[in-house]
């Protein structure tokens, strides 16, 4: 569904260089790395919030250049913060947001707000993290979106709205939506995800399915996290070799 085609975005001493993946239909990928590897930056670029010097993005073959608007109502994007105006309560956020979107269904959004036992007439700075990503997820959720981006949104949830998350994102997948999830909490993914791409200081280093992924551990029961750390230890040898 989305290509990412010989991506490069550089500022200061960091740069994307020259990353290319493919996001697949209908599946939840999860978009790994140590913090500072370029998960955030290369997201910002998918939804046009940086620019970058050279590459080319698409969703169903299609770039933000060539129509942006329906570009970006394709996208439902959750982030770790929320981006929210702290002094308005949640119906006055999301009167704003709902406005830039033509498919908005508050039938939908009304439904998503009840299942996730929120009160619109709360204000944003007397929420909990937890309390904001459900919210961000029901704004998300309610424009008929096909791809969910979140990036980094299960940091410091507790246990139980983690488990509710990730049942919502396995709910989205078995609807028709493709799910970009970027994340350190690779054990989430080790329970929903279906493809992996690694990124290390701003390269790709891997991108394959969750099965071949784990395999590449030496484990006797290996997961997301113990791959991930032997693939990246395992380059930096070989470029200190």
């Amino acid at each position: 569904m989305v290509e990412i085609s010989h991506l490069q975005k550089s500022y200061g001493a960091f740069s994307l260089n020259n990353i290319s993946f493919l996001i697949q239909r209908e599946k939840i990928t999860g978009f790994i790395g140590n913090n500072g590897a370029g998960k955030t930056t290369t997201i910002k670029c998918i939804l046009g919030l940086l620019s970058y010097e050279a590459g080319k993005i698409s969703i169903n073959g299609k770039t933000m250049y060539q129509n942006e608007r329906s570009y970006k109502e394709k996208i439902g994007v959750v982030f770790d913060e929320g981006y929210f105006y702290n002094k308005l309560n949640m119906v006055s956020m999301k009167n704003i947001i709902a406005g830039a979107y033509a498919n908005w269904d508050e039938k939908k959004y009304k439904e998503y707000i009840q299942k996730f036992g929120l009160s619109e007439t709360q204000r944003i700075d007397t929420m909990s993290k937890g309390m904001k990503m459900k919210f961000s997820l029901a704004l998300a959720l309610s424009h008929n979106a096909e791809l969910l981006i979140l990036d980094e949104p299960s940091g410091g949830l507790d246990p139980r709205t983690r488990q509710l998350f990730c049942s919502e994102l396995l709910a989205q997948k078995n609807e028709g939506k493709t799910i970009f999830f970027s994340t350190h909490i690779t054990s989430d993914l080790d329970k929903i995800g279906d493809n992996i791409i690694l990124i290390d200081n701003g390269s790709i280093l891997r991108e394959t399915s969750k099965d071949e992924f784990i395999k590449e551990s030496k484990l006797n029961t290996p997961t997301i996290e113990d791959a991930m750390t032997e693939i990246i230890n395992r380059g930096e040898l070989d470029a200190y070799i």
